[in-house]
């Protein structure tokens, strides 16, 4: 079984990005895990949620793309 859902996708969808402090932060957080830092529970869950985000909004932006949007 399966399911479709059409959603209608906004005209800028293609611009949406991660606010730039957002951004910022989700790299500093990155760049500690990087160089060997240990991130808290709190700082982790945080990364992976940003990430998420990152993820769908591109995803978003290149279906927009596809569907010339």
């Amino acid at each position: 079984m399966s399911l479709t859902i059409d959603v209608d996708l906004p005209a800028d969808l293609a611009r949406f990005r991660l606010p730039m402090a957002v951004a910022s932060r989700l790299q500093s957080l990155l760049d500690r895990q990087d160089a060997g830092h240990l991130l808290s529970d709190e700082e982790r869950a945080e990364a992976e949620g940003l990430v998420d985000l990152a993820d769908l909004l591109t995803l978003l932006r290149l279906r927009a793309e596809r569907a010339g949007a």
